[in-house]
Protein backbone atom coordinates (compact mmCIF):
# COMPACT_ATOMS: atom_id res chain seq x y z
CA UNK A 1 0.00 0.00 0.00
CA UNK A 2 2.88 2.41 0.74
CA UNK A 3 4.40 1.94 -2.29
CA UNK A 4 1.50 2.02 -4.31
CA UNK A 5 0.87 5.45 -2.70
CA UNK A 6 4.26 6.75 -3.44
CA UNK A 7 4.22 6.01 -6.95
CA UNK A 8 1.01 7.44 -7.32
CA UNK A 9 2.36 10.35 -5.60
CA UNK A 10 5.20 10.73 -7.47
CA UNK A 11 3.12 10.32 -11.11
CA UNK A 12 1.35 13.40 -9.67
CA UNK A 13 4.28 15.45 -9.14
CA UNK A 14 6.28 14.62 -12.76
CA UNK A 15 2.65 15.44 -14.32
CA UNK A 16 2.58 18.67 -12.41
CA UNK A 17 6.01 19.62 -12.79
CA UNK A 18 6.36 19.02 -16.39
CA UNK A 19 3.02 19.68 -17.98
CA UNK A 20 4.97 18.06 -21.20
CA UNK A 21 5.67 15.02 -22.39
CA UNK A 22 8.48 16.46 -24.53
CA UNK A 23 11.18 16.35 -21.42
CA UNK A 24 9.21 13.85 -19.62
CA UNK A 25 12.53 10.92 -20.19
CA UNK A 26 15.27 13.85 -17.93
CA UNK A 27 12.20 14.45 -14.88
CA UNK A 28 11.91 10.64 -14.53
CA UNK A 29 15.45 9.80 -14.75
CA UNK A 30 16.04 12.87 -12.42
CA UNK A 31 13.31 11.53 -9.59
CA UNK A 32 14.50 8.26 -9.99
CA UNK A 33 18.22 8.98 -9.31
CA UNK A 34 17.19 11.34 -6.25
CA UNK A 35 15.22 8.29 -4.61
CA UNK A 36 17.92 5.67 -5.29
CA UNK A 37 20.23 8.38 -3.22
CA UNK A 38 17.47 9.15 -0.62
CA UNK A 39 17.91 5.02 -1.18
CA UNK A 40 21.11 5.25 1.35
CA UNK A 41 18.66 6.78 3.84
CA UNK A 42 15.42 5.40 4.72
CA UNK A 43 16.28 1.94 3.41
CA UNK A 44 13.03 1.30 1.48
CA UNK A 45 11.85 1.79 -1.61
CA UNK A 46 8.16 3.19 -0.82
CA UNK A 47 9.72 6.03 1.32
CA UNK A 48 12.76 6.77 -0.92
CA UNK A 49 10.50 7.12 -3.82
CA UNK A 50 8.03 9.61 -1.61
CA UNK A 51 10.74 11.57 -0.20
CA UNK A 52 12.21 12.19 -4.03
CA UNK A 53 8.60 13.00 -5.07
CA UNK A 54 8.17 15.54 -2.17
CA UNK A 55 11.95 17.27 -3.30
CA UNK A 56 11.07 17.35 -6.57
CA UNK A 57 7.59 19.07 -5.74
CA UNK A 58 10.05 21.48 -3.45
CA UNK A 59 12.04 22.16 -6.82
CA UNK A 60 8.91 22.70 -8.82
CA UNK A 61 7.17 24.59 -6.73
CA UNK A 62 9.99 27.10 -6.12
CA UNK A 63 10.71 27.40 -10.00
CA UNK A 64 7.14 27.94 -10.85
CA UNK A 65 6.77 31.28 -8.27
CA UNK A 66 10.08 32.29 -9.44
CA UNK A 67 8.55 31.96 -13.34
CA UNK A 68 5.91 34.18 -11.96
CA UNK A 69 8.06 36.82 -10.90
CA UNK A 70 10.75 36.94 -13.57
CA UNK A 71 9.67 34.69 -16.53
CA UNK A 72 12.52 32.43 -16.29
CA UNK A 73 12.48 29.03 -14.15
CA UNK A 74 14.89 27.70 -11.52
CA UNK A 75 18.17 26.54 -12.16
CA UNK A 76 20.70 25.77 -9.74
CA UNK A 77 23.11 28.47 -10.37
CA UNK A 78 20.01 30.38 -9.22
CA UNK A 79 20.07 29.40 -5.05
CA UNK A 80 22.84 31.59 -4.07
CA UNK A 81 21.19 34.12 -5.01
CA UNK A 82 19.26 33.66 -2.01
CA UNK A 83 22.43 34.72 0.07
CA UNK A 84 22.61 38.18 -2.50
CA UNK A 85 20.07 39.73 -0.64
CA UNK A 86 16.82 39.27 -2.77
CA UNK A 87 14.98 37.24 -0.15
CA UNK A 88 14.71 40.37 1.88
CA UNK A 89 13.93 42.23 -1.29
CA UNK A 90 11.01 39.56 -2.12
CA UNK A 91 9.82 39.94 1.38
CA UNK A 92 9.18 43.55 0.98
CA UNK A 93 7.84 43.80 -2.62
CA UNK A 94 5.44 40.37 -2.38
CA UNK A 95 4.88 39.70 0.95
CA UNK A 96 1.66 37.79 0.10
CA UNK A 97 3.83 35.12 -2.44
CA UNK A 98 6.37 34.64 0.17
CA UNK A 99 4.09 33.93 2.74
CA UNK A 100 2.55 31.38 0.24
CA UNK A 101 5.58 29.91 0.17
CA UNK A 102 6.79 29.48 3.35
CA UNK A 103 3.49 27.83 4.38
CA UNK A 104 4.16 25.52 1.41
CA UNK A 105 7.55 24.82 2.62
CA UNK A 106 6.38 24.32 5.78
CA UNK A 107 3.55 21.71 4.59
CA UNK A 108 6.29 19.67 2.30
CA UNK A 109 8.11 19.32 5.56
CA UNK A 110 5.33 18.06 7.94
CA UNK A 111 5.07 15.68 4.40
CA UNK A 112 8.67 14.64 4.81
CA UNK A 113 8.25 13.85 8.87
CA UNK A 114 4.82 11.94 7.58
CA UNK A 115 6.90 9.96 5.28
CA UNK A 116 9.73 9.11 7.30
CA UNK A 117 8.04 7.52 9.58
CA UNK A 118 6.07 5.31 7.24
CA UNK A 119 6.61 1.45 7.15
CA UNK A 120 8.71 0.14 4.59
CA UNK A 121 10.50 -3.12 3.31
CA UNK A 122 14.65 -2.84 3.67
CA UNK A 123 16.35 -3.39 0.58
CA UNK A 124 19.96 -4.61 0.80
CA UNK A 125 23.43 -2.41 0.64
CA UNK A 126 24.65 -4.18 -2.54
CA UNK A 127 21.10 -3.59 -4.61
CA UNK A 128 21.32 0.26 -3.17
CA UNK A 129 24.60 0.61 -5.05
CA UNK A 130 23.54 -1.39 -8.77
CA UNK A 131 20.61 0.90 -8.58
CA UNK A 132 22.44 4.01 -7.70
CA UNK A 133 24.83 3.34 -10.81
CA UNK A 134 21.83 2.44 -13.18
CA UNK A 135 19.85 5.66 -11.92
CA UNK A 136 22.40 7.52 -12.71
CA UNK A 137 23.48 6.33 -16.03
CA UNK A 138 19.57 6.59 -16.79
CA UNK A 139 20.30 10.47 -15.62
CA UNK A 140 23.36 10.96 -17.93
CA UNK A 141 21.49 9.24 -21.24
CA UNK A 142 18.63 10.80 -20.97
CA UNK A 143 20.45 14.42 -20.27
CA UNK A 144 21.97 13.41 -23.61
CA UNK A 145 19.19 12.19 -25.60
CA UNK A 146 17.34 15.34 -24.47
CA UNK A 147 20.08 17.84 -26.50
CA UNK A 148 22.09 18.76 -22.83
CA UNK A 149 21.69 22.01 -21.11
CA UNK A 150 21.59 24.12 -24.31
CA UNK A 151 18.25 22.54 -25.08
CA UNK A 152 16.33 23.41 -22.43
CA UNK A 153 18.05 27.13 -22.46
CA UNK A 154 15.65 27.47 -25.77
CA UNK A 155 12.34 26.43 -23.75
CA UNK A 156 13.88 28.67 -20.30
CA UNK A 157 10.56 31.31 -20.94
CA UNK A 158 7.95 28.70 -21.51
CA UNK A 159 5.52 27.42 -18.70
CA UNK A 160 6.54 23.76 -18.64
CA UNK A 161 9.51 21.51 -17.63
CA UNK A 162 10.00 22.76 -14.36
CA UNK A 163 11.50 19.72 -12.41
CA UNK A 164 13.45 18.83 -15.53
CA UNK A 165 14.74 22.48 -16.50
CA UNK A 166 16.43 22.36 -12.97
CA UNK A 167 17.67 18.62 -13.31
CA UNK A 168 18.87 19.97 -16.80
CA UNK A 169 20.98 22.98 -15.03
CA UNK A 170 21.99 20.50 -12.24
CA UNK A 171 24.18 18.52 -14.80
CA UNK A 172 25.53 21.37 -16.88
CA UNK A 173 28.99 21.61 -16.40
CA UNK A 174 29.00 25.26 -16.34
CA UNK A 175 26.93 25.38 -13.20
CA UNK A 176 29.82 24.25 -11.74
CA UNK A 177 32.95 26.42 -12.73
CA UNK A 178 34.45 28.43 -10.58
CA UNK A 179 32.94 32.01 -9.76
CA UNK A 180 36.23 34.08 -10.03
CA UNK A 181 34.96 34.57 -13.60
CA UNK A 182 32.70 35.21 -15.97
CA UNK A 183 31.86 33.57 -18.91
CA UNK A 184 29.88 33.34 -22.51
CA UNK A 185 27.48 30.89 -23.07
CA UNK A 186 27.05 32.06 -27.00
CA UNK A 187 30.62 31.85 -27.98
CA UNK A 188 32.26 30.51 -30.67
CA UNK A 189 35.54 28.80 -31.35
CA UNK A 190 36.36 31.03 -34.09
CA UNK A 191 36.44 34.72 -34.27
CA UNK A 192 34.59 36.96 -36.29
CA UNK A 193 36.81 39.79 -38.71
CA UNK A 194 35.21 43.46 -37.44
CA UNK A 195 33.64 45.41 -40.43
CA UNK A 196 35.72 48.62 -41.40
CA UNK A 197 34.84 51.78 -39.24
CA UNK A 198 31.94 53.96 -40.31
CA UNK A 199 32.12 57.69 -41.00
CA UNK A 200 29.59 59.90 -39.39
CA UNK A 201 26.84 61.70 -41.39
CA UNK A 202 26.41 64.60 -39.59
CA UNK A 203 29.36 67.22 -38.67
CA UNK A 204 27.11 68.71 -35.29
CA UNK A 205 27.11 65.88 -32.75
CA UNK A 206 23.59 66.24 -30.87
CA UNK A 207 23.07 66.10 -27.43
CA UNK A 208 22.19 62.55 -26.58
CA UNK A 209 19.79 61.82 -23.50
CA UNK A 210 18.24 58.48 -22.79
CA UNK A 211 15.76 57.65 -19.97
CA UNK A 212 14.98 54.33 -18.67
CA UNK A 213 11.76 54.26 -17.36
CA UNK A 214 11.24 51.54 -14.98
CA UNK A 215 8.47 48.75 -15.44
CA UNK A 216 7.21 50.75 -18.15
CA UNK A 217 5.48 48.12 -21.27
CA UNK A 218 3.29 49.54 -23.75
CA UNK A 219 -0.37 48.02 -22.46
CA UNK A 220 -1.20 47.22 -26.45
CA UNK A 221 0.89 44.23 -26.13
CA UNK A 222 -1.71 42.98 -24.56
CA UNK A 223 -4.19 44.32 -26.61
CA UNK A 224 -5.65 47.53 -24.21
CA UNK A 225 -6.20 50.48 -25.73
CA UNK A 226 -4.83 53.83 -23.99
CA UNK A 227 -5.46 57.59 -24.63
CA UNK A 228 -3.96 59.74 -27.20
CA UNK A 229 -0.98 61.22 -24.11
CA UNK A 230 0.11 57.92 -24.04
CA UNK A 231 0.17 57.23 -27.27
CA UNK A 232 2.25 59.99 -27.91
CA UNK A 233 4.86 59.05 -25.53
CA UNK A 234 4.93 55.29 -26.36
CA UNK A 235 4.70 56.02 -30.46
CA UNK A 236 5.53 60.14 -31.16
CA UNK A 237 3.86 60.93 -34.02
CA UNK A 238 7.53 62.43 -35.32
CA UNK A 239 9.43 59.71 -33.65
CA UNK A 240 10.75 56.28 -34.15
CA UNK A 241 9.02 53.68 -32.78
CA UNK A 242 9.06 50.33 -31.66
CA UNK A 243 8.49 46.71 -29.41
CA UNK A 244 11.56 46.23 -27.75
CA UNK A 245 12.72 42.35 -26.42
CA UNK A 246 14.73 42.33 -22.82
CA UNK A 247 15.87 39.72 -20.97
CA UNK A 248 14.23 40.38 -17.82
CA UNK A 249 10.53 40.20 -16.28
CA UNK A 250 9.12 41.53 -13.07
CA UNK A 251 12.87 43.30 -11.79
CA UNK A 252 16.38 43.26 -12.21
CA UNK A 253 16.52 46.75 -14.42
CA UNK A 254 20.12 46.98 -14.12
CA UNK A 255 20.35 43.80 -16.66
CA UNK A 256 18.88 45.99 -19.28
CA UNK A 257 21.01 48.95 -18.19
CA UNK A 258 24.14 46.87 -18.86
CA UNK A 259 22.82 45.20 -22.00
CA UNK A 260 22.25 48.80 -23.83
CA UNK A 261 24.99 50.40 -22.55
CA UNK A 262 27.49 47.45 -23.69
CA UNK A 263 25.64 45.87 -26.55
CA UNK A 264 25.94 42.72 -25.14
CA UNK A 265 22.84 40.30 -23.59
CA UNK A 266 23.16 40.32 -19.89
CA UNK A 267 21.44 36.75 -20.23
CA UNK A 268 24.70 35.55 -22.15
CA UNK A 269 26.63 35.50 -18.65
CA UNK A 270 23.92 32.87 -17.40
CA UNK A 271 23.53 33.07 -13.47
CA UNK A 272 26.39 35.86 -13.46
CA UNK A 273 23.88 37.93 -14.95
CA UNK A 274 22.29 39.27 -11.68
CA UNK A 275 25.88 40.01 -10.45
CA UNK A 276 27.44 41.97 -13.45
CA UNK A 277 27.23 45.25 -11.38
CA UNK A 278 29.54 43.90 -9.54
CA UNK A 279 31.67 40.98 -10.91
CA UNK A 280 31.80 42.80 -13.78
CA UNK A 281 33.83 45.97 -12.59
CA UNK A 282 36.97 46.31 -14.86
CA UNK A 283 35.78 43.67 -17.64
CA UNK A 284 34.25 45.42 -20.54
CA UNK A 285 36.13 48.03 -22.65
CA UNK A 286 33.55 49.22 -25.49
CA UNK A 287 30.66 50.25 -24.51
CA UNK A 288 28.21 53.13 -25.29
CA UNK A 289 29.53 55.71 -22.81
CA UNK A 290 33.62 55.06 -23.74
CA UNK A 291 32.26 55.22 -27.41
CA UNK A 292 31.35 58.62 -27.17
CA UNK A 293 33.69 59.69 -25.02
CA UNK A 294 35.93 59.11 -27.46
CA UNK A 295 34.02 61.56 -29.62
CA UNK A 296 34.49 63.97 -26.95
CA UNK A 297 31.12 64.00 -25.39
CA UNK A 298 31.02 65.00 -21.54
CA UNK A 299 28.44 62.14 -20.30
CA UNK A 300 26.47 61.73 -16.67
CA UNK A 301 24.33 59.20 -15.14
CA UNK A 302 21.30 60.06 -13.31
CA UNK A 303 20.08 57.29 -10.61
CA UNK A 304 16.68 57.67 -8.94
CA UNK A 305 18.29 55.47 -6.15
CA UNK A 306 20.82 55.95 -3.67
CA UNK A 307 24.63 56.27 -4.14
CA UNK A 308 25.15 52.88 -2.23
CA UNK A 309 22.91 50.74 -4.06
CA UNK A 310 23.93 47.53 -5.95
CA UNK A 311 27.78 48.74 -6.70
CA UNK A 312 26.11 51.53 -9.41
CA UNK A 313 28.98 54.20 -9.02
CA UNK A 314 31.78 51.86 -9.20
CA UNK A 315 30.10 49.68 -12.38
CA UNK A 316 29.10 52.82 -13.77
CA UNK A 317 32.95 54.41 -13.75
CA UNK A 318 34.34 51.57 -15.27
CA UNK A 319 32.53 51.72 -18.67
CA UNK A 320 32.80 55.19 -18.91
CA UNK A 321 30.81 57.36 -17.75
CA UNK A 322 32.21 60.44 -15.79
CA UNK A 323 29.61 62.12 -13.54
CA UNK A 324 27.24 60.01 -11.80
CA UNK A 325 24.44 62.15 -9.98
CA UNK A 326 21.80 60.28 -7.18
CA UNK A 327 19.23 61.17 -5.78
CA UNK A 328 21.25 62.13 -2.07
CA UNK A 329 23.75 63.87 -4.56
CA UNK A 330 20.83 66.44 -6.15
CA UNK A 331 21.08 69.80 -4.77
CA UNK A 332 17.46 71.43 -2.70
CA UNK A 333 15.10 72.28 -3.93
CA UNK A 334 15.19 68.30 -4.44
CA UNK A 335 14.59 66.03 -1.11
CA UNK A 336 15.48 63.04 -1.84
CA UNK A 337 13.36 61.61 1.13
CA UNK A 338 10.48 63.92 0.23
CA UNK A 339 11.24 61.88 -3.08
CA UNK A 340 11.11 58.17 -1.99
CA UNK A 341 7.97 58.36 -0.81
CA UNK A 342 6.64 58.27 -4.35
CA UNK A 343 9.53 57.95 -6.72
CA UNK A 344 7.92 60.99 -8.82
CA UNK A 345 9.18 61.11 -12.73
CA UNK A 346 8.29 64.65 -12.67
CA UNK A 347 10.43 65.27 -9.37
CA UNK A 348 13.06 63.08 -10.56
CA UNK A 349 13.14 64.11 -13.82
CA UNK A 350 12.79 67.88 -13.12
CA UNK A 351 16.15 67.38 -10.98
CA UNK A 352 18.25 65.11 -14.04
CA UNK A 353 17.02 68.00 -16.52
CA UNK A 354 18.65 70.55 -14.30
CA UNK A 355 22.16 68.95 -13.79
CA UNK A 356 22.01 68.63 -17.24
CA UNK A 357 21.50 72.10 -18.37
CA UNK A 358 24.22 73.15 -15.66
CA UNK A 359 26.48 70.88 -17.46
CA UNK A 360 25.76 72.30 -20.32
CA UNK A 361 26.30 75.74 -18.76
CA UNK A 362 29.66 75.15 -17.92
CA UNK A 363 30.95 73.14 -21.00
CA UNK A 364 29.53 73.39 -24.06
CA UNK A 365 30.76 70.12 -25.62
CA UNK A 366 27.74 67.67 -26.28
CA UNK A 367 26.68 65.73 -23.58
CA UNK A 368 25.38 62.29 -23.08
CA UNK A 369 22.90 62.11 -19.95
CA UNK A 370 21.13 58.42 -19.13
CA UNK A 371 18.57 58.25 -16.83
CA UNK A 372 16.98 56.27 -14.63
CA UNK A 373 13.43 56.63 -13.06
CA UNK A 374 11.63 54.34 -10.33
CA UNK A 375 7.83 55.74 -10.90
CA UNK A 376 6.47 52.51 -11.80
CA UNK A 377 7.97 49.85 -9.74
CA UNK A 378 5.91 47.51 -8.23
CA UNK A 379 3.91 46.79 -6.13
CA UNK A 380 0.89 48.64 -7.42
CA UNK A 381 -1.22 48.31 -4.31
CA UNK A 382 -0.94 51.83 -3.47
CA UNK A 383 -1.91 55.39 -5.16
CA UNK A 384 1.28 57.23 -6.01
CA UNK A 385 0.11 59.30 -8.68
CA UNK A 386 0.14 63.57 -7.56
CA UNK A 387 -2.93 64.42 -7.09
CA UNK A 388 -3.49 67.00 -10.09
CA UNK A 389 -1.24 65.60 -12.70
CA UNK A 390 -4.25 62.76 -13.62
CA UNK A 391 -7.20 63.69 -12.87
CA UNK A 392 -10.10 60.37 -12.17
CA UNK A 393 -11.05 60.41 -15.63
CA UNK A 394 -8.03 58.39 -16.69
CA UNK A 395 -8.44 55.94 -13.80
CA UNK A 396 -11.69 55.86 -15.19
CA UNK A 397 -10.34 54.77 -18.66
CA UNK A 398 -7.99 52.12 -17.18
CA UNK A 399 -10.71 50.21 -15.36
CA UNK A 400 -13.28 50.51 -18.45
CA UNK A 401 -10.68 49.04 -20.31
CA UNK A 402 -9.44 46.21 -17.29
CA UNK A 403 -11.48 46.23 -14.17
CA UNK A 404 -8.03 45.52 -12.10
CA UNK A 405 -7.17 47.91 -9.29
CA UNK A 406 -3.46 47.22 -9.97
CA UNK A 407 -3.46 47.56 -14.10
CA UNK A 408 -5.40 51.15 -13.25
CA UNK A 409 -2.94 52.18 -10.79
CA UNK A 410 0.27 51.05 -13.62
CA UNK A 411 -1.64 53.00 -16.24
CA UNK A 412 -2.30 56.28 -14.02
CA UNK A 413 1.26 56.33 -13.34
CA UNK A 414 2.17 55.61 -17.22
CA UNK A 415 -0.27 58.72 -17.77
CA UNK A 416 1.59 60.85 -15.50
CA UNK A 417 4.96 59.58 -16.92
CA UNK A 418 3.57 60.54 -20.41
CA UNK A 419 2.42 64.25 -18.92
CA UNK A 420 5.66 65.08 -17.50
CA UNK A 421 8.00 64.13 -20.37
CA UNK A 422 5.66 66.24 -22.49
CA UNK A 423 6.10 69.26 -20.24
CA UNK A 424 10.02 68.38 -19.84
CA UNK A 425 10.49 67.79 -23.68
CA UNK A 426 9.02 71.68 -24.51
CA UNK A 427 11.79 72.95 -21.20
CA UNK A 428 14.50 71.25 -23.12
CA UNK A 429 13.50 72.60 -26.51
CA UNK A 430 12.64 76.14 -24.82
CA UNK A 431 16.10 76.41 -22.82
CA UNK A 432 18.11 75.17 -25.65
CA UNK A 433 17.43 75.77 -29.12
CA UNK A 434 20.12 75.88 -30.63
CA UNK A 435 21.17 72.38 -29.28
CA UNK A 436 19.96 69.62 -31.80
CA UNK A 437 19.30 67.19 -29.26
CA UNK A 438 18.03 62.89 -29.71
CA UNK A 439 16.19 61.87 -26.96
CA UNK A 440 15.65 57.96 -26.29
CA UNK A 441 13.23 56.77 -23.84
CA UNK A 442 12.77 52.96 -23.65
CA UNK A 443 11.54 50.03 -20.90
CA UNK A 444 13.49 48.25 -19.09
CA UNK A 445 11.03 45.29 -18.19
CA UNK A 446 7.26 44.71 -17.54
CA UNK A 447 5.97 44.30 -14.21
CA UNK A 448 4.35 41.40 -12.42
CA UNK A 449 1.00 42.76 -12.67
CA UNK A 450 0.61 41.79 -16.24
CA UNK A 451 0.50 38.05 -14.91
CA UNK A 452 -2.82 39.58 -13.50
CA UNK A 453 -3.47 41.11 -17.15
CA UNK A 454 -2.90 37.50 -18.94
CA UNK A 455 -5.08 35.72 -16.65
CA UNK A 456 -8.18 38.20 -16.54
CA UNK A 457 -8.27 38.41 -20.53
CA UNK A 458 -7.55 34.76 -21.51
CA UNK A 459 -4.98 35.25 -23.71
CA UNK A 460 -3.06 32.74 -25.56
CA UNK A 461 0.59 31.46 -24.27
CA UNK A 462 3.21 33.46 -25.37
CA UNK A 463 6.39 33.02 -23.87
CA UNK A 464 8.04 35.99 -25.65
CA UNK A 465 5.54 38.35 -24.73
CA UNK A 466 6.29 38.78 -21.08
CA UNK A 467 10.03 39.98 -22.84
CA UNK A 468 8.62 42.91 -24.47
CA UNK A 469 8.49 46.79 -23.58
CA UNK A 470 8.78 49.36 -26.04
CA UNK A 471 11.13 51.87 -27.47
CA UNK A 472 10.98 55.67 -28.93
CA UNK A 473 13.59 57.51 -30.39
CA UNK A 474 12.36 61.27 -30.98
CA UNK A 475 15.00 64.57 -32.23
CA UNK A 476 14.76 68.34 -30.88
CA UNK A 477 16.02 71.33 -32.90
CA UNK A 478 16.99 68.68 -35.78
CA UNK A 479 16.81 68.57 -39.48
CA UNK A 480 13.86 67.41 -40.21
CA UNK A 481 15.49 64.27 -42.61
CA UNK A 482 18.22 63.42 -40.32
CA UNK A 483 15.37 61.03 -38.63
CA UNK A 484 12.76 58.83 -40.17
CA UNK A 485 9.66 58.76 -38.55
CA UNK A 486 6.95 56.14 -37.87
CA UNK A 487 6.92 52.46 -36.75
CA UNK A 488 10.60 50.85 -37.10
CA UNK A 489 11.36 47.40 -36.68
CA UNK A 490 11.55 45.28 -33.23
CA UNK A 491 14.76 45.67 -31.77
CA UNK A 492 16.32 43.65 -28.96
CA UNK A 493 18.04 46.09 -26.16
CA UNK A 494 21.39 45.10 -26.81
CA UNK A 495 20.98 46.94 -30.32
CA UNK A 496 19.21 50.00 -28.58
CA UNK A 497 22.91 51.78 -27.95
CA UNK A 498 24.12 51.31 -31.53
CA UNK A 499 20.76 52.25 -33.18
CA UNK A 500 20.80 55.42 -31.06
CA UNK A 501 24.22 56.26 -32.47
CA UNK A 502 23.32 55.19 -36.03
CA UNK A 503 20.49 57.96 -35.54
CA UNK A 504 22.61 60.54 -33.91
CA UNK A 505 24.63 60.25 -37.15
CA UNK A 506 27.25 59.74 -35.22
CA UNK A 507 30.41 57.27 -36.67
CA UNK A 508 30.48 53.95 -35.66
CA UNK A 509 33.59 52.53 -34.99
CA UNK A 510 34.46 48.98 -35.62
CA UNK A 511 33.23 47.14 -32.76
CA UNK A 512 30.05 49.02 -33.25
CA UNK A 513 29.95 48.77 -36.61
CA UNK A 514 30.34 45.06 -36.66
CA UNK A 515 27.16 44.86 -34.04
CA UNK A 516 25.09 46.93 -36.36
CA UNK A 517 25.52 44.30 -39.18
CA UNK A 518 24.20 41.54 -36.64
CA UNK A 519 20.68 42.89 -36.27
CA UNK A 520 19.75 41.48 -39.45
CA UNK A 521 21.22 38.29 -38.32
CA UNK A 522 19.76 38.26 -34.57
CA UNK A 523 16.68 39.93 -35.35
CA UNK A 524 14.49 41.45 -32.30
CA UNK A 525 16.03 38.92 -29.90
CA UNK A 526 19.77 39.03 -29.22
CA UNK A 527 20.43 36.05 -26.82
CA UNK A 528 18.04 33.92 -28.44
CA UNK A 529 19.23 34.26 -31.65
CA UNK A 530 20.77 31.29 -32.94
CA UNK A 531 23.46 33.71 -35.29
CA UNK A 532 26.36 31.98 -35.67
CA UNK A 533 27.72 35.35 -36.44
CA UNK A 534 26.94 36.63 -33.13
CA UNK A 535 29.15 34.04 -31.29
CA UNK A 536 31.71 34.76 -33.44
CA UNK A 537 31.55 38.24 -32.86
CA UNK A 538 31.36 37.14 -28.44
CA UNK A 539 35.35 35.68 -29.51
CA UNK A 540 36.58 38.17 -31.37
CA UNK A 541 35.55 40.62 -27.97
CA UNK A 542 37.37 38.26 -25.92
CA UNK A 543 40.16 37.61 -28.08
CA UNK A 544 41.05 41.50 -28.09
CA UNK A 545 40.57 41.81 -24.71
CA UNK A 546 37.07 43.85 -24.65
CA UNK A 547 35.52 41.75 -22.39
CA UNK A 548 37.52 39.91 -19.93
CA UNK A 549 36.47 36.48 -18.83
CA UNK A 550 39.55 35.54 -16.41
CA UNK A 551 39.40 36.97 -13.01
CA UNK A 552 43.37 37.87 -13.33
CA UNK A 553 42.63 40.29 -15.77
CA UNK A 554 40.44 42.57 -13.66
CA UNK A 555 41.90 46.05 -13.63
CA UNK A 556 41.53 47.55 -10.36
CA UNK A 557 38.37 50.30 -10.10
Amino acid sequence: MALTLALVAAIGVIWFAERSLERLNLAIAGLCFSAAVLLFVVDDFGRAILLSSIVAAAISGASWVKYNYSGLKLIVTDLPLAFAGTVPFLVAQYPIAVAVVVSGGLALVLAAIVALHMPGWPVTPEFQIVLLGTALAGLVAAYKAGGGAISYQRIATERRCFYSTFIASLLDPRSWRRFGGLSLSDIADDPLPLLPAIPARAFDYPDIIVIQHESVFDPRVYGLPVEPDVEAFLSPKNGLYGSLNVDIFGGGSWQSEFSLLTGLSSASFGSNAYFLFKRGVGRFHSSLPQALTALGYRTSLASSCRRDFLNYDNFYRSIGIGERLFTDDFPAPFDAKRFEATNSDALFLEAAIDAHAKGIAADAAPRFLYALTNFNHGPHNRRLTAPGRVDDRVRAFATASLDDPYYTEYYARLAETAVTWNGLKSALSNHFPERPMLIVHYGDHQPVVTRQIEAKLQLPADARRQFRTFYAIEVLNYPADRLVSGRSRNLDVAFLGTVALQQAGLPLDEIFATRASLIEHCGDSYFASSSERKCRFHRTLVQLGVIELEPAARQPY
